[in-house]
């Protein structure tokens, strides 16, 4: 029996035959398909993990941030950086923190360029998605995330998961915008910026991923010890809070 010559008729002999990961493989490529399997996986054991009775002062997490082309995921715009930093309870983990630019394959509007610092140039010879969301989520494991505002960053990271394995973002996410309105509902402004001049901590170079998650990451251990003092003591009493604000 001759092979198909078409590249679909191809894939659908070696899912007839071989299964779904040498149809995949022969689309994607052995690379991209070994990445899209490791998401995959990820993302399943992570549905089997509850990290809602763990302590906050033992608690295992990453504060990341993603800097983007824009505000919408589902009209264009692509992530162009992600950073982060591991954490344990209150303190820095003394791992090496992540940072990777990633390829839009699409020209950065220059108010963006502006802001974040990153040029096409510098974006022109970074890894693609596929390999940035591969080494993202190797860096994170099973921890929880945090993130400032974290609603752009999960809409990012949930479109990329998709469009490239099929998968949603199946992590725990503490999201300090809201842990702030909890803790102070008669502030004026929730804005990074602002929270972190109130707490006293240095501001150093914003609107660049690996920065700000180190800067969200100094917030959060100031307001990890404010939690505590309100005997709120695990992530699950955490989150029962966070849903009545």
């Amino acid at each position: 029996m001759k092979e198909p010559k078409s590249p679909m008729g191809r894939m659908w002999h070696l899912y007839k035959t071989g299964g779904i990961t040498p149809a995949i493989a022969s689309m994607l490529g052995s690379s991209n398909a070994q990445q899209m399997a490791f998401i995959r996986q990820l993302s399943r054991d992570q549905r089997k993990e509850s990290a809602l009775d763990t302590p906050l002062s033992e608690m295992e997490a990453v504060v990341f941030d993603l800097e983007t082309t824009g505000f919408n995921p589902y009209n264009g715009d692509e992530i162009l950086s992600i950073g982060g930093v591991l954490i344990k309870g209150g303190e820095l983990e003394a791992a090496e923190p992540f940072y990777r630019l990633v390829n839009p394959r699409r020209k950065i509007p220059s108010h963006i360029t502006e802001l974040t610092g990153i040029t096409d140039a510098m974006a022109q010879d970074a890894p693609d998605l596929m390999q940035g969301l591969h080494d993202f989520l190797d860096f994170i494991g099973k921890r929880v995330l945090i993130a400032h505002g974290s609603g752009h960053d999960k809409q990012f990271l949930n479109a990329a998961l998709w469009k490239t394995s099929k998968v949603n973002l199946s992590h725990r996410v503490v999201d300090t915008m809201m842990v702030a309105k909890w803790l102070e509902p008669r502030r004026k402004s929730y804005g990074l910026d602002e929270l972190l001049e109130s707490y006293g901590i240095e501001i150093t170079y914003r609107h660049h991923a690996l920065h700000d998650s180190l800067m969200t990451a100094k917030l959060w251990f100031a307001f990890l010890e404010l939690i505590q003092a309100k005997q709120v003591s695990t992530l699950g009493d955490l989150y029962a809070y966070l849903s009545r604000h």
